[in-house]
């Protein structure tokens, strides 16, 4: 037998597994658990067909699917992420009787038939392609970060909160609660109400209170006060405010990490070169796009990024939705450049601000400039060139 199609409905702790021929006709179907004999049994189930031609369908690549899927590529063997959209559609189109994983498994192996057909159809199954190993450490450490910044916006917020509650006379010694100083000093002892009998030599000893600061600390020591809940978060202010110090210097020394790694990975020192594209933004685009083969079109990529609303229109009405196959990260990391682009190049800014003439929102007109640098990192990564900027005499002051 020369081809076998496998498909994989995934779970938490168990996978169901369909396989079969390059005509479609089951073979054979089993689940297997989550862990390594599950995975061995699932190996030795499959190459026991002798094919050549192996092509494995899973739902949810990068997600529960892992590690399976790192060792299906492992193995040689193509690996195909399943449209969980279109196969909804396509289970709503041609029904079965029950819904089951089994019966799940063997509507994902008729999707192979798909492949040879029109291209719409083809993308119900989409290959997997390999990043390099830079990107896909980038993409490990840049969703790390997010998610450590997202965990400390919610512990600040949480510490202004209490502190509004208990002490606002503190709260009002800074204008942010996030300064360093003012979390050294809510750290410097172990109860929020151990502050007021604090000696002027301590005060001076945090590191970033100078002189300006420290009257000011003076003065709120003697007319300190506390509410009624401060039994309940005297330690527990405390404690937040040490996670987020630590918090911030965990965030300082993984940017670190993530700036070295990205010098030696070419998409994001080409995505670099764009003014106002900084270091983090470029390692996130960079580890989330991955290989750019994946993308047939740079109106593909567009959509990726977010950056191509979809039109939603219907007799006189028209409208635009947002795709549902935006990556999200990708997104708000590719915004956040925009807006920094905008104040580096005037042209571009000159774009914005047609844009919000015309009536357009603020998000609408930076998407609709990002939808015209898709367009420019599409060129710089295809010709594998850098971002350039004409001369004053040129007629184009900027071009690929």
């Amino acid at each position: 037998m020369n081809e076998l199609r496998v498909a994989v409905d995934v779970g938490s702790r168990f996978h169901q597994v369909a396989i079969g021929d390059g005509s479609g006709r089951l073979l054979d179907e089993f689940q297997i658990d989550h862990g390594r004999a599950g995975f061995e049994q699932f190996f030795e189930r499959i190459t026991r067909h002798k094919a050549s031609d192996i092509r494995v369908a899973m739902e949810g690549y990068n997600g529960w699917a892992r590690p399976l899927d790192q060792q299906v590529l492992a193995h040689g063997w193509r690996l195909y992420n399943v449209n969980n959209l279109k196969l909804a559609r396509y289970k709503e189109i041609f029904p079965a009787p029950s819904k089951s994983d089994a019966i799940d498994t063997r509507r994902m192996l008729e999707l192979f038939a798909f492949d040879s057909q029109r291209p719409l159809g083809r993308d119900v199954l989409q290959e997997v392609t390999v990043s390099t190993s830079a990107q896909r450490q980038l993409k490990y450490l840049t969703r790390r970060r997010r998610q450590w910044v997202a965990e400390r916006a919610t512990r600040l917020t949480r510490l202004r909160v209490d502190l509004l509650s208990v002490c606002p006379d503190l709260l009002a010694l800074t204008k942010a609660v996030d300064n360093r100083w003012f979390l050294r000093l809510l750290t410097c002892r172990d109860r929020l109400t151990a502050l007021p009998r604090l000696h002027a030599n301590s005060l001076a000893s945090i590191r970033g209170v100078g002189a300006k600061t420290l009257p000011r600390i003076r003065a709120w020591q003697k007319i300190a006060t506390f509410g009624a809940n401060i039994d309940l978060a005297d330690t527990d202010i405390v404690a937040d405010a040490a996670v987020i110090l630590a918090l911030d210097e965990q965030i300082k020394a993984l940017e670190a990490r993530i700036d070295t790694l990205a010098r030696d990975c070419p998409m994001a020192t080409r995505l670099r070169s764009l003014p106002g594209f900084g270091a983090t933004g470029t390692a996130e685009l960079s580890g989330e796009i991955g290989a750019l083969q994946r993308f047939g079109t740079e109106a593909s990529l567009a959509v990726y990024l977010g950056m191509a609303p979809l039109d939603h229109s219907s007799g006189l009405n028209h409208r635009s939705k947002r795709p549902k196959c935006v990556n999200s990260r990708c997104q708000a990391a590719l915004m956040t450049c925009i807006v920094r682009h905008m104040a580096c190049v005037p042209e571009s800014r000159a774009y914005y601000d047609r844009k919000r003439a015309q009536g357009k929102r603020h998000n609408q007109a930076v998407r609709a400039l990002g939808r015209h640098l898709v367009r420019v990192i599409w060129r710089m990564l295809n010709d594998e060139r850098d971002y350039e900027i004409r001369s004053e005499s040129s007629e184009q002051d900027l071009k690929i």
